[in-house]
Order: C-alpha cells, then structure tokens, then sequence
C-alpha cells in the first residue's frame, strides 16, 4: 500500500510513521507538512536519522492522489474536512485523526469544536473506527473518523454493560486523566514544562470537545440518551490515559459476572485484555502499545460499578488505532504492524 500523511510532524503523524515503518505491507510515499515543508525529516525529528531519510513536502492533492492509495490525516480539527472530499472522488481511501468527520450532527460539531462543519454528505459517508464495535463496517469504508482518545478508553470500557442495560445510562460519571502529549506538539502556557511539573490540574469540565462524540455512540449502541459527567484533569507524564468511570448498577452483579461479560464481549478482539478481579491497570502497562487494558470493582454496599480503562492516547488512542483500522480496511489481520509489547518501564 502506497501512503501519504498529511500532518507528519505532530505527535500522532510522527507515532504514524514509527509504526508503518515497522508495517510489512505500507510504503510510505509522501510525508507531508506544510510547516515544515521543503526540510528533511531528521532536521525536525533527529531521533529517525539514519531510519528513515524523507523530504517534507506540502500538500499537492492531484499529485498525491495518483500515487497512493490511503491518505492519513494527523491534522488537528478543522483541516481535514477541506482537503477529504477531493481525496475521496479520485477515489483514495482516507483515515481522518481529527474530529472533523467523528459527529453526524453539523451542528453539535459547530458548536463544540467552534468551528465550520463538513458537509452532510461527507459525514454520512465517514465510518467511526472504534473497530471492537464496528469491524464490519470499517471493512467496506472509504472514509474512517478516528476515535478520539478520550472515548475510545471511555466507550471500550462502557459499551458492554450499557448494552446489557446491567448499568443506568443517566448515572454516568467519567473521570479521565491524560499525559501532556494528548495537547499535541504546538507551545502553550498550558503544557509549559513549569505548568506541568508536579501539577495536577483539571480543564474543560463540561465543555471538553469529546463529550458529544461519547453521547452519540452510547446512543446510537444502546438506543437510550446518556448524557455524561465527564472531568479531564492533565497530569505530570507523557503518555497515556486513565478513564475512571462509575456508574449505577441495576440490580446487583458482582465483579465476577461484569468480567465474564466483557471476556465474552471481547472474544477475537486482540488489543483489549481484561484484568482478573482485584487487578487494577496501569498507563505504564499499555505505553507505547495499542492495547486497552479494563478492570472492574462492584461495590454492593453502594450499588455502583467502577470501571478503569487505560491506554496509551499516541497509540490506542490516536495512531495504533489508525493503522488497526487501515489493517481491517484493506482485508488485513488487525495485528499487521502492530504486534509490539509495550514498553516497560
């Protein structure tokens, strides 16, 4: 398969590349940054010298589109949607890392990205790539929304006892923490290494953009409206993410019924392990892999379920589950390229 990616040299183009070099069917034609344009790769990034020589180039899409055959997108929301569409008529598949295609409402999308949405039609068109739900789907699609960070740990670790209805879907409160890379690569005040630094803080409560974006698959898999309490707090690492999640059982299952349910679940679904009761996962477990690791606590006393779901937000979260949903797309094993353990510690 002849590659492009669009938006290289931010952290998710850059996982991109680790990964699809290490990829036995992916050749990768165009590494394209418009900001970094006309620079050799290893002039951005020194860590691929002597693995991986490359000319940054812009984006020149009648040029591109002849010689390839998937264009990834690892461009931060709002960029994708312009350049997508003429991707697709000269019928190049594309996998957006971005929310441009992940909301089927325009104006939810315009509303919480603040920003212009695709067209309906595109929108439509555009699969979710949560590919434990929708494999099938992912096969025949030519265009793939990549799951945000956020709710791929939150709807892995929610979906199954929500669509058994064993947990009330008006009682769900997510607390979510992520690693400082999950801000991208670009300078704030916010990431600033003094900012960060033996800091715990909270930000966007109530207005972070994944929260639509988790509604609508809850919805749209359990056929009940679940509005969420969702807390994103940033913590000191980074990478990964942690999704503590809580939510009204109801009536009782003990810890051992919710593990078989989610074993049985996700039976042939390689990148989610399930933890054995009173085994609690770790980010440093699942860093550097596409692996999303889940445990349970039932609590009778209070009638409530814990749920913790952790990953890696560059990997699971971003560019391993890209390439998972290239893999299913072109007819392959899931594993293809991504077959690595993670990195510990």
């Amino acid at each position: 398969m002849n590659i492009a990616i669009v938006g290289a040299t931010g952290y998710s183009g850059i996982e991109l590349l680790r990964l699809l070099l290490n990829h036995p069917e992916a050749n990768l034609t165009y590494l394209i940054s418009n900001s970094q344009s006309n620079k050799q790769l290893s002039e951005v990034y020194p860590h691929f010298s002597g693995v991986k020589e490359s000319m940054l180039k812009t984006l020149d899409i009648p040029k591109v589109a002849k010689e390839v055959d998937v264009v990834f997108f690892a461009t931060p929301s709002g960029v994708s949607k312009n350049f997508v569409p003429e991707f697709l008529e000269y019928g190049v598949k594309c996998i957006d890392l971005s929310g441009d295609f992940r909301l089927k409402d325009p104006l939810l999308y315009e509303k919480w990205y603040k920003n212009s949405s695709a067209s309906e039609k595109n929108l439509e068109k555009a699969v979710y790539g949560l590919s434990e739900i929708y494999e099938n789907d992912v096969k025949e699609a030519s265009l793939i929304a990549n799951p945000g960070c956020y709710p791929t740990a939150t709807l892995l670790g929610l979906l199954p006892a929500l669509k058994e209805k064993w947990i009330k879907s008006d009682s769900i409160i997510i607390d979510g923490k992520s690693g400082v890379s999950g801000a991208g690569r670009s300078v704030s005040i916010g990431t600033h290494f003094a900012e960060t630094n033996e800091n715990l803080k909270a930000y966007k409560l109530g207005s972070h953009q994944h929260i639509p974006e988790i509604e609508q698959i809850l919805h749209t898999e359990s056929g009940i409206q679940s509005n969420v309490t969702f807390s994103t707090h940033l913590v000191p690492m980074t990478r990964g993410i942690m999704c503590t999640m809580y939510a009204d059982l109801q009536e009782h299952k003990s810890t051992g019924e919710i593990i078989d349910l989610y074993k049985q679940f996700y039976e042939g679904k390689p990148f989610v392990r399930i933890r054995p009761e009173d085994h609690w996962p770790t980010t440093k477990e699942v860093s550097a892999s596409n692996y999303c690791d889940i445990g349970f606590m039932s609590d009778a006393r209070t009638g409530r379920l814990t749920i913790v779901s952790v990953i890696d937000n560059v990997v699971k979260g971003a560019a391993g589950q890209a390439v998972q949903n290239l893999n299913i797309m072109m007819g392959l094993d899931a594993k293809t390229g991504l077959n690595l353990s993670p990195v510990y510690p």
